[in-house]
This record gives C-alpha cells, structure tokens and sequence, in this order.
C-alpha cells in the first residue's frame, strides 16, 4: 500500500531533490505544498515539517484518463517527505494500489510503469 524510505536529509533539501529526480525521469511537478506553512497561515499551530509534492506524467495520465474518467480520483500522484521523532522520510501510497480502488478498468500495467517510476524517484532523492 506505501512506499516509505528514511533519507538523512533535510525536508527541504530531500523535497528539491525530489523535484530534480522527478523532472529527471519525464514527470512534472504541479505543486509542493508546505502542510505547516498551510496550516499556521490558517491559524492552526502545526509543529512538523511536511511536504506534499503532487506530480503527474501526462502522457500516463492521459492513457488512464482515457480508459476510465474516474481514475481522476487518484491523481494527480503525490510524493511526501516528512518528519517524524526527529527521523525524516520520503513516501507515497502505491499508484498500483490506488487505481485498483478506483477504477475497474485494465491498468495494472500502467499502474506498475508508473509506481516503478516513483519508486526510482523517491530512492534517487534520499
């Protein structure tokens, strides 16, 4: 279901590699988003270090799009790096798990490309 690894680095250096490794293996990032910037800037104290990269390839997207409108519900992907008692970690729940919840349609192979991808992502930035 997750895909979890510790990194040694700093939030912020582990959430720019990621970016750079996602550009590196065709994919875009849309947003990142910092949950406690987020989070203090509405008024709720929040005192861990998160980031939530959403990234996408096109090209797949579309293909999964295509065969079920519905998997819109699952994308786009998202990568987190985290901390956690002072551990840092890098993360994302398994595409192939996730289409399974949404559609029916024939995506296992997509969904394994894809999670392969991620999974060559996230190890290149810890």
């Amino acid at each position: 279901m997750k895909y979890i690894v510790k990194t040694e680095k700093s939030i912020d250096q582990a959430a720019a590699d990621l970016v750079e490794a996602t550009v590196a293996h065709k994919f875009g990032v849309l947003h990142v988003y910092d949950l406690r910037a987020t989070m203090e800037s509405k008024g709720v104290a929040f005192d861990r270090e998160v980031r939530v990269l959403e990234v996408c390839n096109p090209h797949h997207a579309h293909t999964a799009l295509s065969a079920d409108i519905e998997v819109n519900l699952a994308l786009p992907c998202r990568i987190s790096v985290w901390e956690n008692g002072g551990v840092h970690y890098i993360g994302m729940l398994k595409p192939s798990v996730l289409l399974q919840t949404v559609s029916d349609a024939p995506l296992a192979d997509l969904a394994a490309e894809v999670e392969e991808t991620m999974v060559k992502i996230i190890d290149a930035a810890r």
